[in-house]
């Protein structure tokens, strides 16, 4: 593995990790205005969130999946909205069937998402399944019983922090202005401007703001110690050490040929591909429809199994959750593929 291979896996993870980091500040930052009140409404409705959690799941790439990882994470959503994003999310392999397949990726997105939104329903139904919770309370959200310390947003008080900044404040306002310098030239994240990109540099400049005009309160306890203490190292880690294993296998494994020269075994092989973490092997089925090796059934199964990088901080954060909902994937995903060997299709 050399060099530049390192250095892109490194990008790759702090992309991962810098977004979750904005999703969770945002939503933290939201929680502490709003004093709750969007999360209780979301948190009451478990049917309402699976129909959110299938809709940010057909969005092309991983940022949707990341957003309900972090809320879950946060206890506002549950289990089977985890399921539901996981099953509906096609990773960034959706840019590509847009561009190489629009009208089996249209059709293709309209059955996972219906099978996903199934799956969801079904889960609420089994609320020790649906309601499943791994994380403890000290993961939800925090508000103060003082009002004057959850706050977000005090006009007259920005100035005076500005010109006698905190040690803290300069280090975050750093912080999130490299980063958002990395995306704007394209070193983290997609290298044109697509609306990714334009997304996780509107969330980095939103951040900016955040960091910059916040209470010194919200930077160390809400910033400092509810997210970047607890979740940043963890999930970075946990991505980095994913993803430079995959490019090793990846690169000592050929496993295209190896799924040609076995095709009797590629659905079961759709489904144990799907296990991975990672936008890349997909790939695989994608180009093996095209060339009409594969029915359409197997690259349904690959697709409701896969997440591409969605998991991986819910891997950081929750592994038990990861393995349940990896294994619910797979039984959906069985099932359909045996309904389409059966079927025909």
């Amino acid at each position: 593995m050399d060099f530049s291979t390192i250095s892109d896996v490194f990008r790759q993870a702090l992309m991962i990790t810098s977004f979750v980091m904005v999703v969770m500040l945002l939503i933290e930052y939201l929680n502490v205005q709003t004093r709750g009140t969007w999360s209780q409404s979301l948190q009451t409705s478990r049917w309402f969130q699976i129909i959110i959690a299938g809709l940010l799941g057909i969005l092309p790439g991983c940022l949707g999946t990341f957003t309900v990882v972090s809320l879950f994470s946060h206890r506002i959503m549950n289990f089977a909205s985890l399921v539901t994003v996981m099953i509906a999310t096609a990773g960034d392999e959706a840019f590509i069937m847009m561009a190489i397949m629009p009208d089996t990726y249209l059709k293709l997105s309209l059955i996972i998402l219906g099978i996903a939104l199934l799956t969801g329903f079904l889960l609420n139904f089994f609320p020790k399944i649906g309601n499943y919770q791994p994380l403890g309370d000290n993961h939800k959200f925090y508000l103060h019983n003082d009002d004057h310390k959850c706050v977000c947003f005090e006009k007259e008080n920005i100035l005076s922090q500005l010109l006698n900044i905190s040690f803290s404040r300069a280090l975050f306002i750093i912080g999130v202005s490299i980063l958002a310098f990395l995306i704007g030239f394209g070193e983290i994240g997609p290298d044109e401007w697509n609306w990714v990109r334009i997304i996780l540099f509107s969330g980095s400049v939103i951040t900016l703001f955040i960091v910059a005009t916040v209470p010194e309160h919200f930077l160390d306890e809400h910033i400092w110690e509810h997210i970047i203490k607890k979740h940043f190292l963890k999930i970075f880690l946990w991505s980095l050490g994913t993803l430079l294993i995959l490019y090793f296998l990846e690169g000592h494994f050929e496993i295209q040929d190896w799924i040609k020269n076995n095709i009797h075994l590629v659905l079961i092989i759709a489904l144990l591909v799907g296990l991975i973490p990672e936008s890349g092997p997909h790939m695989v089925f994608i180009s093996l429809f095209v060339a009409g090796t594969i029915p359409f059934s197997v690259l349904l199964v690959n697709s409701i199994v896969q997440d591409g990088h969605g998991s991986l901080p819910l891997l950081a954060e929750s592994k038990r959750s990861f393995f349940y909902m990896k294994l619910i994937n797979i039984v959906v995903g069985l099932i359909v593929g045996l309904a389409g060997v059966y079927g025909g299709f």
